[in-house]
């Protein structure tokens, strides 16, 4: 079963961001190979469900992280080497006669692009062969680590005998006519699914060595993966990676506090806080390095966030009804799959009776499902109360605002207990939008 998510939750955590801009996965996004960048794009799109699969990821990740290597090819071979094997007509397959017909031309005919463009990849591919096997026997892996099955596979590969003469082959010797005729039938066409496997393993070490570069540079740490059956999250230092100067938070989550209930007033820090629990855990999940000192997590089967829920203008349906069709697909998913559910601000698109009732009535429907985990906002702190009373495994957490004077002072460190925090109208005061109003009708009724 693979991991689930959507577009809703990807946009409210801004993994890919619009047009390519600041996201999430422009903090990963510095893989030296084309075949690198596809497969980190594979892996933000299906993050992973199975305990195993992440484990191994994330060790092999964090081995290289500790190795401190550099990528060991020169990054432009590939383009070459890509634009050499895209060509599998066999009416452009190297031969000796042409060859032959070149070599008298040469000095009066410059050899044409088409022709170059395959020496070129040719002598590239070879290369590459060559700096693998130098690599690769450098690479002290443990028998039982998760990179040796790689290690072995690459091995295995180089010891094709179709191979021994590339590898044997000195450097900088001059190619020759029948070479280059020989390579391109060996390359392209005889052992293309050899060299197409061997690329695919050049392209995983490209994205390992990205997260381990990744890891060192920015300070996140690798996550350990907990038994699914223990259903916790725990995270000590954690901060979202795109905000400067981030205050770090600690959050524990378990069967007996699986939902979490956060309040504080506008501008605290609410918003911030629910994308990093879901940043990290989305990162957790694809056995990458996470913005946080510590993790440990238990897999889940999926994660739906609701943030900046859009009106369905195409159906005519009001903000309201948006909500409640966002909260039927949660509560589908939520019969056969253990979730990672956020809400912000539940119900923002009713009136506050509604908003209250409907918050309680969720929030208690929520904390039934012990193996899945809520983390709900609101401003509405009645609900809270009543939820208080009545359920033992909501965790209740807020954002506290500290006043000086009539300015509101921020501290986004999270708190134990319900707040009743609200200084909406000193921030209008303090911006002194009536006054601004007020002056506005004097002009208009002097």
């Amino acid at each position: 079963m693979s991991f689930i998510t959507d577009q809703q939750t990807l946009d409210d955590l801004n993994i890919f961001g619009k047009h390519g801009g600041d996201s999430v996965y422009q903090i990963f996004n510095q893989t030296s190979t084309r075949g690198g960048s596809l497969i980190l794009e594979d892996m933000f799109r299906y993050p992973l469900s199975d305990e195993q699969a992440i484990n191994k990821r994330a060790s092999i990740a964090q081995f290289f992280a500790l190795e401190n290597r550099a990528f060991p090819f020169e990054s432009s071979d590939f383009d070459a080497i890509g634009s050499y094997l895209d060509s599998t007509d066999e009416r452009t397959k190297l031969s000796l006669q042409a060859q032959s017909v070149t070599a008298r031309l040469s000095n009066l005919v410059a050899i044409d692009s088409d022709t170059q463009a395959i020496h070129n990849g040719i002598i590239k591919l070879a290369g590459v062969f060559i700096q693998t096997q130098v690599f690769i026997n450098s690479l002290e892996v443990q028998n039982d680590h998760p990179y040796r099955s790689d290690k072995d596979g690459i091995a295995l590969l180089l010891q094709e005998p179709a191979l021994e003469a590339v590898l044997n082959r000195p450097v900088k010797h001059k190619w020759q006519a029948e070479e280059l005729v020989a390579y391109d039938a060996l390359f392209r066409f005889r052992e293309r699914d050899m060299v197409l496997k061997m690329l695919r393993y050049i392209y995983h070490l490209d994205v390992y060595l990205t997260l381990a570069k990744v890891a060192r540079a920015r300070n996140f740490s690798f996550p350990k993966v907990l038994s699914k059956n223990e259903n916790r999250i725990n995270l000590i230092g954690l901060y979202h990676p795109q905000v400067k100067n981030a205050v770090l938070n600690s959050i524990e989550i378990g069967k007996q506090s699986n939902v979490i209930f956060l309040t504080g007033a506008n501008m605290a820090g609410k918003s911030t806080f629910m994308k990093s629990l879901s940043v990290a855990l989305y990162l957790a999940h694809m056995g990458f390095p996470v913005p946080a000192y510590k993790m440990e997590f238990s897999v889940l089967d999926g994660m739906y966030t609701t943030i900046n829920l859009p009106d369905d203008m195409g159906m005519g349906a009001s903000h309201f009804y948006a909500e409640v069709l966002r909260v039927k697909k949660i509560a589908m998913e939520l019969k056969t799959r253990d979730l990672f559910v956020l809400f912000d601000e539940m119900f923002r698109g009713t009136n506050v009776k509604d908003a209250c009732e409907a918050t309680i009535a969720l929030t208690a429907a929520f904390a039934a499902k012990k193996n899945s985990v809520f983390v709900i906002s609101t401003h509405i702190v009645e609900a809270g109360e009543v939820l208080k009373e009545k359920y033992s495994n909501i965790n209740f957490i807020y954002l506290p605002t500290l006043m000086d004077g009539d300015q509101p002072i921020y501290t986004y460190k999270l708190a134990q207990g319900i707040t009743a925090d609200r200084h909406g109208m000193v921030i209008i005061n303090n911006e002194g939008i009536l006054d601004i109003l007020a002056a506005g009708l004097k002009k208009i009724n002097p």
